[in-house]
């Protein structure tokens, strides 16, 4: 018998409890949510295959970092069974420089096959407001 007769539901509930674990910082929590094999994608292209790194890399970034979720949409894609899950909101938390942010754009990418993430694309606006703050950016933001 079909245990999980939402797929939709359930692969959204598996992101959001993700980030949550992921936001605590709590990467070996996230990782329950995760494949073998999982592979993120950050923003410029850096690749992990944790939440330890990608919480590694955020830990060189900001002093601290939260998600303010604004919406979670999914798919099903039918003819593979995977979920294609969208979050997206603000980050806020703290440069760094102890300076604060709170209106930080994000979109998070996820497909969940089975109960498990087995990967993530991550974008957000930090790379463009650090160089923004560092006098580098082409344009006012």
């Amino acid at each position: 018998m079909d245990q999980n007769p939402d797929p939709v539901s359930a692969a959204k509930a598996i992101v959001e409890s993700y980030l949550e674990r992921s936001m605590v910082p709590d990467p070996e929590g996230a990782a329950q949510y995760v494949s073998d094999g999982f592979k993120l994608v950050f923003t410029g292209g850096r690749v992990f295959s944790g939440p330890a790194q990608s919480a590694g890399f955020n830990a060189k970034r900001y002093s601290w970092v939260k998600k303010k979720f604004l919406r979670t949409d999914a798919a099903l894609d039918h003819e593979t069974g995977d979920v294609h899950v969208y979050n997206t909101g603000y980050l806020y938390g703290e440069w760094k420089d102890g300076s604060s942010f709170e209106t930080n754009r994000y979109m998070d990418k996820f497909v969940v096959r089975g109960e498990k993430i087995i990967s993530t694309d991550v974008w957000n606006d930090s790379a463009e407001i650090l160089l923004h703050k560092a006098g580098l950016a082409e344009t006012e933001l």
